[in-house]
């Protein structure tokens, strides 16, 4: 009974299952994109099947990103007066029926253009904005100030894991023939199962413990004096962390699409095992993290040393021609998941708990707003430079990360600053 109430007070269980179900659909889609574009366009045009999958995902991603908004600032202002586990449930019950639709596409043989409903469905639930900053917030009222940072790590630790197996069973799960023959079916089954029992976790057995709630009150009676430095704070982590996402979202975007095409041209398996290497960035972050922390290195400074990661990895992506490259440029990325969770820790330190539910949700649906308008940039971009130069996305999105270091450079010399004047003013 013991061990089962403990349980109860972990989301660790969700984030994983959910990862693991989200790892599930990435790799069904991407190959059920590809096998349909294929099969609809000309063999005489190399580029036809590319700007099709392309012209998907460009139209996938805006609906994904645009419809949450309204939802998710719902949610989140639900969380803040006391229903924490609102902005975690809604958008997994989006999640279920979504996913289901992918099974239906596969299983029934319909037009690919009706995965366009999924991200309206999810997304009216609040989607991934809502979900991840239900996390969050439930994270950051758990925890104090000191152990914050490492616990929004080790979070993001356990999406990285479940993202890494998924992704090396998923290309296997794919190529299994089940119903009809037809390949992927098993696949699409096993992510709308996992949705479902993140979804009865999350409402019968999730608990926001006792102790939660007494954090959340004591950290609202605080008062946070927001003055010139705290105000520039935010605002500065805000734009480091939107133009950091910018490259990430739109590097990797594309990368999906590239590894379909030749010279590299992967099958379902590779797909998989090469959605498995990203998510093990997750689990060298956090080591990394670990590794740093020991040595007392500031925030600021493991967030540019992670964002100095993906800027040399993603690179390195613009001249991969082989298998081999894109691994050993992955692998350069090994720190680049510790700006995220690192900005959020940041951020958190900055409001009071009452509003940690809205502050996570804004920082999401910055994100959403900014990549709805690059997400077509980043498409146009890649067809356009697909005959002469298709890596030169991956170079827009090295230019782009060097210029999120920026404000995170002030960030670390304005806190510093402050710490100085603390200990002075002691």
């Amino acid at each position: 009974m013991a061990v089962l109430r403990t349980i109860r007070k972990h989301v660790e269980p969700v984030v994983f299952c959910a990862q693991m179900a989200s790892s599930f659909f990435d790799t069904g889609l991407q190959m059920v994109v590809k096998q349909r574009s294929e099969n609809v366009t000309s063999p005489s045009d190399p580029h036809e099947d590319q700007n099709a999958i392309a012209n998907f995902y460009m139209v996938f991603t805006m609906l994904t990103d645009f419809i949450p908004i309204l939802p998710a600032l719902i949610l989140a202002r639900m969380a803040d007066r006391g229903y924490r586990k609102v902005p975690i449930i809604v958008p997994l019950v989006g999640y279920s029926l979504s996913r289901a639709l992918l099974l239906l596409v596969i299983w029934l043989e319909w037009r690919i253009e009706v995965m366009y409903v999924a991200p309206v469905i999810y997304g009216l639930c609040g989607g991934f904005s809502s979900y991840w900053a239900g996390i969050m917030a439930l994270v950051s009222v758990s925890t104090s100030e000191e152990e914050r940072s490492l616990r929004i790590m080790r979070i993001e630790l356990v999406y990285g894991i479940a993202g890494f197996l998924g992704s090396l069973a998923s290309g296997h799960l794919f190529q299994l023939y089940t119903v009809g023959m037809k390949q992927g079916v098993l696949l699409a089954t096993m992510s709308v199962a996992l949705y479902i029992f993140c979804l009865l976790y999350a409402t019968c057995i999730l608990q926001v413990s006792q102790i939660t709630l007494e954090r959340r009150e004591s950290t609202s009676s605080g008062i946070i004096t927001h003055n010139g430095y705290d105000r520039t704070i935010i605002a500065l982590l805000f734009i480091s962390g939107i133009l950091y996402d910018v490259a990430v979202a739109g590097g990797v975007q594309i990368l999906s699409v590239y590894v379909l095409k030749t010279p590299l041209e992967w099958s379902a398996t590779e797909v998989g095992y090469g959605n498995a290497a990203g998510s093990l960035i997750f689990i060298t972050s956090f080591l990394g993290m670990k590794f740093f922390t020991r040595f007392a290195v500031s925030d600021a400074s493991m967030i540019m040393i992670g964002m100095v990661s993906f800027m040399i990895g993603i690179y390195c992506m613009t001249f991969v021609t082989t298998t081999a490259m894109y691994f050993l440029a992955r692998s350069v990325m090994l720190f680049a998941l510790i700006p995220m969770p690192t900005i959020r820790s940041l951020l958190s330190k900055q409001v009071q708990g009452t509003s940690y539910g809205m502050t996570f949700i804004c920082l999401q649906v910055s994100f959403t707003l900014v990549s709805v308008a690059t997400s077509p940039i980043y498409t146009k971009i890649y067809e356009s430079t697909l005959d002469n130069f298709p890596g030169f996305v991956f170079t827009l999105s090295s230019i782009i990360t060097f210029l999120s270091i920026i404000p995170i450079s002030v960030v670390g010399c304005r806190t510093a600053k402050q710490n100085y004047e603390r200990i002075q003013g002691n």
